[in-house]
């Protein structure tokens, strides 16, 4: 399984990205979630989403991120978004993608999981 997430960049306070995240190659377990890591921090939960036959199941969010961040999933195209609208300087960060290729119950840490994308930088300017 590989993920390739893309669509970070640099904008102002305010503004708005979407990050996506491809999947390939075999099966992985039906959740997907997004996770940051900013400059002398540990990686931290963003948001994260499962689903089942084809539908979403639930959405999950970090705190900081609640009402700001929205998480989906292109069922055709294997592919998760992450948008992000009223980015604020503390968004910050190397966002990661990341998948599991077995179920496991916590999508909200990175036990979760145990593949990884190769991250994304959002930088987010005031």
């Amino acid at each position: 399984v590989q993920l390739q997430a893309s669509g970070g960049g640099l904008v102002q306070a305010g503004g708005s990205l979407r990050l996506s995240c491809a999947a390939s190659g075999r099966t992985f377990s039906n959740y997907m979630g997004w996770f940051r890591q900013a400059p002398g921090k540990e990686r931290e939960f963003v948001a994260a989403i499962r689903w089942s036959s084809g539908s979403t199941v639930y959405t999950v969010y970090a705190d900081p991120v609640k009402g700001r961040f929205t998480i989906s999933r292109d069922n055709a195209q294997d592919t998760v978004y992450l948008q992000m609208n009223s980015l604020k300087p503390e968004d910050t960060a190397v966002y990661y993608c990341a998948a599991s290729t077995t179920w496991r119950p916590d999508v909200t840490t990175t036990r979760g999981y145990n593949v990884w994308g190769q991250g994304t930088l959002v930088t987010v300017s005031s």
